[in-house]
């Protein structure tokens, strides 16, 4: 499934360019062969303001394209258009970058970037940038991963019918007791307290989630407990384990790791919900740009890690792909934040903080459009369960 040993590099060198004239060739070349048009008025078409910009993206790839819109040197009336347009021409096998960025793919392979010590580094980065921002970008839950919009209108609609599916698959009744690895704010655990009778435990490396998780359970008053703890220190016994949203921070190296910590702690009549982002190609770091600026450490698996990473512990009883749901979510999210953008601290959240927060959930979007993107869901039962086939439909 995928490149073995590969990563998702930028595309092919660059090295012996002649200068600025000749990038602007190349990008313009890129450029009309997605359909795109420079300083053009059809969605997706791209004005630029410093003629820089050609020689950035070229040597830096997605860290010029993103870094160089922070600083805007362009502008794009319609963003996530222009990311679908230049993913379908698969632009990462012509824009490569500089050598620098392939040390990313060196040291993936030579260092654990998600090791216990580096766990953290993710939630400082992003996840702790502050409650204020996530309360004004996601819904009433603050659930932070994608919706279900199969019978939705709005964000709140979707993403209570994804806890419904996430609750259905994992088959819950009352009394259980579920572990739900990466709770972020506690919307599922509270959802699956308040709706099915559960008891549950949430895990999260996020000092602000799991601070604002507790006040939400507190006036929920249901039996759920969030822990301030890594993935890899969990121990107890119960009926049901979720993960949402959180697998692309576990990393290559520990996709095992992560699947054992499920099976241990999973009663063997038990279900496990994994909802996570997936790569259609083998990688072991993630998008540059994304990596630098926005999730440290993360890379979305693709099913053949999965499938290594699950072997001999689980039985695959369904897997969903509901990755075309992004887009409303992303663009839903982004909406929200436009909206809500003048009640934050200017000085915190500053200008260039907007231009690269558009730019992170517009070209997520682009990414889901042009199905560079999955979203799956996974429902597994231990390997020797004596029940048949699990149904939740």
């Amino acid at each position: 499934m995928g490149r073995r040993g590969g990563a998702p590099s930028d595309g092919v060198s660059m090295s012996g360019t002649s200068g600025d004239a000749r990038a602007e060739g190349l990008v313009r070349e890129i450029f009309a062969s997605a359909g795109v048009g420079v300083d053009g008025h059809n969605p997706g078409d791209i004005q630029i303001k410093n003629p820089g910009f050609y020689g950035r993206f070229v040597r830096e790839a997605s860290i010029g394209l993103g870094e160089s819109y922070m600083d805007e040197w362009w502008e794009c009336d319609a963003l996530e258009v222009f990311i679908e347009k230049l993913l379908r021409v698969d632009i990462k096998k012509k824009i490569a970058g500089s050598w620098r960025l392939k040390l990313l793919t060196v040291q993936a392979y030579l260092t654990n970037m998600q090791s216990r010590a580096r766990a953290k580094q993710i939630a400082e980065k992003h996840y702790d940038l502050g409650n204020d921002l996530y309360k004004v970008m996601l819904d009433e839950r603050l659930v932070y991963t994608c919706g279900y919009w199969k019978d939705a209108k709005t964000l709140q609609e979707a993403q209570d019918a994804k806890l419904d599916l996430v609750c259905r698959k994992a088959r819950l009744q009352p009394g259980m007791r579920v572990l739900d690895i990466g709770c972020g704010f506690g919307g599922f655990a509270i959802y699956a307290a308040q709706k099915h009778g559960c008891e549950v435990v949430g895990v999260t490396v996020s000092v602000e989630q799991q601070k604002l998780a507790i006040e939400k359970v507190k006036e929920a008053r249901v039996p759920v407990e969030i822990r301030l703890q890594d993935y890899r220190s969990v121990v107890g016994s119960f009926d049901a384990v979720a993960s949402m949203g959180m697998f692309e921070h576990v990393g290559w190296r520990n996709y095992r790791a992560f699947m054992e910590v499920a099976h241990r702690c999973l009663k063997k009549e038990g279900t496990v919900v994994l909802h996570t982002v997936g790569s259609n190609e083998y990688q072991t770091h993630g998008i540059p740009f994304f990596e630098k600026h926005l999730f440290p450490n993360s890379a979305s698996p693709s099913l053949g890690q999965l499938g290594d990473a699950m072997e001999n512990l689980f039985v695959l009883e369904d897997l969903h792909n509901i990755g075309p749901d992004y887009n409303p979510t992303l663009l839903a999210w982004w909406k929200n934040f436009e909206a809500g953008y003048p009640t934050l601290d200017q000085k915190r959240y500053d200008r260039r903080f907007w231009r690269m927060w558009r730019f992170y959930l517009l070209a997520a979007a682009g990414a889901v459009a042009a199905r560079e993107s999955q979203l799956w869901q996974l429902v597994l039962s231990p390997l020797g369960r004596k029940q048949g086939q699990v149904r939740f439909s």
